[in-house]
């Protein structure tokens, strides 16, 4: 139960797209590898939390990409197990405000975050990032759900030429409460192998 309650959380939260921190990190260490989605993860230096990188080539156009990733019409696909979502500020193509209520299963507390998502175009190389951390004091804190205030998260989406996008996802989360580490750093790789394979049935639709 455990074990699927934490996957359910990390799998929301990896939907919320989503920064790059300045960490002193080890090199990734490759995982595994399905269907075409690369699965990594490495130590952070006093964080005891891995972070995990997912990558993966799809068929697909950047169009395509944005209506997924970064934009306010696309929580649909992912608000499974989410009570509530909450756009707070919303500038297109710019940044994302929102908050995030997690329906977990018992016996593990509910989870909370607002979360502030940047958005990025290089208009020469044509990479597109959308960066997001926690936002503090917007939200007062509720006695009944646990506030999540360490993680980071990137989604950076690449074009390789004839038609394929590169996608790479990379983060960290730290869900607070009781949550043994061990177990978090167990299901965490499965959970980007999970959340690109959605991306990619959506953009393929």
């Amino acid at each position: 139960m455990h074990h699927k309650s934490l996957l359910i959380f990390f799998t929301i939260n990896i939907h919320i797209f989503l920064l790059t921190g300045n960490l002193i990190a080890q090199q990734w260490k490759f995982i595994k590898e399905h269907d075409g989605i690369k699965i990594y993860t490495r130590s952070e230096e006093n964080n005891p939390v891995k972070s995990y990188r997912g990558e993966a080539d799809v068929r697909t156009s950047m169009e395509n990409i944005r209506h997924v990733i970064g934009s306010i019409e696309s929580f649909d696909w992912w608000k499974e197990d989410l009570s509530e979502i909450k756009v707070l500020a919303y500038e297109k193509e710019k940044y994302i405000r929102y908050y995030l209520i997690y329906d977990l299963p018992w016996p593990i507390s509910d989870r909370d975050l607002c979360v502030e998502a940047r958005i990025s175009n290089d208009s020469i190389t044509g990479v597109r990032s959308v960066r997001a951390t926690p936002l503090e004091g917007i939200v007062p804190e509720k006695p009944d759900l646990v506030r999540i205030k360490n993680y980071w998260q990137l989604w950076t989406m690449e074009p390789a030429g004839e038609g394929i996008i590169h996608m790479t996802l990379e983060g960290s989360v730290d869900p607070a409460g009781n949550i043994p580490t061990w177990l978090v750093n167990m299901v965490i790789t499965d959970t980007p192998l999970k959340v690109i394979r959605k991306v990619i049935e959506q953009v393929q639709k």
